[in-house]
């Protein structure tokens, strides 16, 4: 039996290559997904959210991570010239994690440099917290989809061994080929799905360590200014 199913393997990959050198065999994609059954089903979902997740967080990243080039400037002479108002009233139009962390900053002056240094930073974990948001569910999806993918592989070969096992020794590539089907096409896949949401995630982990370091260098030039006298 075993000889037999491998020469009519073998037959027909033969067959079905000289068809194709023939440009008479098409396999559109559409076939191929819906041949997956419900796995393809879940990975479409998962990338249909992975994607959403990066272009929202992303577009979040990069809003928190333009810079007024003169901010900086302008609180340094507002500090200077003790004008804490007009800080404040800047900082609070400026709505970006350094005009959070800033502000928080402002309404601490009086108190010790380590106190504000550490109401600072507390602001400044809150506004990393809100950029990672669902970040981590690419991750998860990342890890998740080949798994997937790899699950149904195995159902569809147990599915195929379950064919060969009902129908005897009237075994024929067409029923085998459902099963096998499956099992190639999810792995694919979940594979395809999990890369693309590994990609995803370490964009947006870099980006967000990009705004960690501006936000650690300005907290380190206010401070600076908090050691200067007014004039």
């Amino acid at each position: 039996m075993t000889t037999a199913i491998i020469l009519q393997l073998h037959e027909s990959a033969h067959v079905m290559g000289t068809l194709a050198n023939k440009g008479e065999i098409s396999l559109p994609i559409i076939d191929l997904v819906i041949k997956g059954g419900w796995i393809m089903a879940i990975l479409g979902l998962l990338s249909i959210i992975a994607v959403y997740v990066f272009l929202e967080r992303y577009f979040v990243i990069t809003k928190a991570s333009h810079e007024d080039k003169t901010f900086m400037d302008n609180i340094r002479n507002f500090i200077l010239d003790g004008k804490l108002d007009s800080a404040k009233a800047l900082c609070q139009t400026n709505n970006t994690p350094i005009g959070h962390m800033i502000d928080k900053g402002l309404s601490r002056l009086g108190k010790p440099l380590n106190d504000i240094n550490a109401a600072i930073e507390n602001v400044g974990k809150l506004e990393i917290s809100r950029l990672e948001k669902n970040v981590a569910g690419l991750a998860t999806i990342a890890g998740a989809a080949p798994m997937l993918g790899f699950l149904g592989t195995v159902i569809g070969m147990i599915r195929a061994f379950y064919d060969m096992s009902m129908a005897g020794n009237n075994i024929n590539i067409g029923l085998l080929s459902g099963g096998i089907y499956q099992a190639m096409i999810t792995t694919v896949g979940g594979l395809i799905v999990g890369i693309t949401a590994y990609i995803f995630y370490n964009i947006l982990v870099a980006r967000i360590q990009k705004v960690v370091y501006i936000l650690e260098i300005r907290t380190s030039e206010f401070m600076d200014l908090l050691h200067q006298p007014a004039k």
